[in-house]
């Protein structure tokens, strides 16, 4: 594991917690009727929850927000961080943010809300139920510098969700290369669909 992940885990493997927002305007499951309200509370229990539960630290993400997008709505993201904003006297734990799939956006939340860590598919090439998918890892770094946020730790997904891997490489290999060419924090891994998900943490 990297100083940088140590920084904002310690020395452990952390048990982290998703804090799922509603979907958010812009997105077809959007409850138009309860509004930014029952949103925010609804996000509130889940964090109070977590918290309570003894998680090391929470992860804010927008898995309801089907069908999913590469280039998010800006809605969706300025909704989430007022919600982050409305809560942050309530958060007691690290937390980091994964916005579904658009990792420049991703990097734009943490930096909005003062996140310490994100999680992102952000190597490889994916044939994917949103259509080819190829992240860009090298813009995603340059963009998180330029917003000030050099110290925020980037976790990878290196085994895409609702995605398969163009890349034939044994997993091993590819994890290595991610950690050669893209200096993650922590690579994780995760099966082809959220039922399948581990709980693995592989750290370099």
């Amino acid at each position: 594991m990297t100083e940088k992940f140590r920084q904002v885990f310690g020395n452990g493997k952390p048990v982290i917690g998703m804090v799922h927002f509603g979907a958010l305007p812009g997105s077809p499951l959007y409850d138009a009727d309860g509004g930014l309200d029952r949103l925010t509370e609804n996000t509130a229990a889940d964090l109070d929850a977590l918290q309570a539960a003894g998680f090391d630290a929470v992860m804010f993400g927008n898995e309801n927000d089907r069908p999913y997008e590469f280039d998010v709505d800006r809605a969706s993201l300025a909704t989430m961080a007022a919600i982050i904003g409305a809560l942050k006297d309530r958060i007691t734990v690290p937390f980091g943010v994964n916005v579904l799939w658009d990792a420049t956006s991703t990097v734009a939340l943490a930096a909005a809300t003062g996140a310490r860590f994100v999680r992102e598919i952000l190597t490889g090439t994916y044939v994917s139920d949103m259509g080819p998918w190829t992240p860009d890892a090298g813009k995603a770094y340059r963009y998180r510098d330029r917003l000030g946020r050099s110290d925020l730790a980037m976790l990878f997904n290196i085994s895409a969700e609702f995605a398969d891997s163009l890349d034939r490489r044994p997993l091993p290999d590819r994890a290595r290369s991610a950690v050669f060419s893209s200096i993650p924090d922590a690579v994780l891994v995760s099966g082809n669909h959220p039922r399948q998900r581990r709980a693995d943490y592989h750290m370099r």
